[in-house]
């Protein structure tokens, strides 16, 4: 899957929170976790991330991510993150 790290609260619109660059947006956004999560925004689909510590350092940035999507709750287990080329 190739797409834009991105975190649930905000999805593919960061400028709504007024914090620039959007990378420090989806960490804050994330914060510690509990609330919001780490996605992969595809086009209009997010996709929730399992690993929820490595796409931190990807944040706002265009990635592969190799794992396996599961549909009923758009949820990817990841096997590796990579930054895209």
């Amino acid at each position: 899957f190739t797409g834009v790290i991105t975190d649930t609260m905000c999805g593919k619109d960061h400028a709504h929170m007024g914090v620039e660059p959007n990378a420090k947006c989806v960490r804050e956004c994330v914060g510690d976790g509990k609330t919001y999560k780490y996605a992969l925004l595809v086009g209009d689909n997010m996709y929730v991330l399992s690993d929820q510590k490595v796409p931190a350092e990807f944040a706002a940035e265009k990635v592969k991510v190799t794992g396996t999507l599961y549909e009923k709750t758009k949820i990817i287990k990841v096997d590796k993150i990579e930054r895209a080329k």
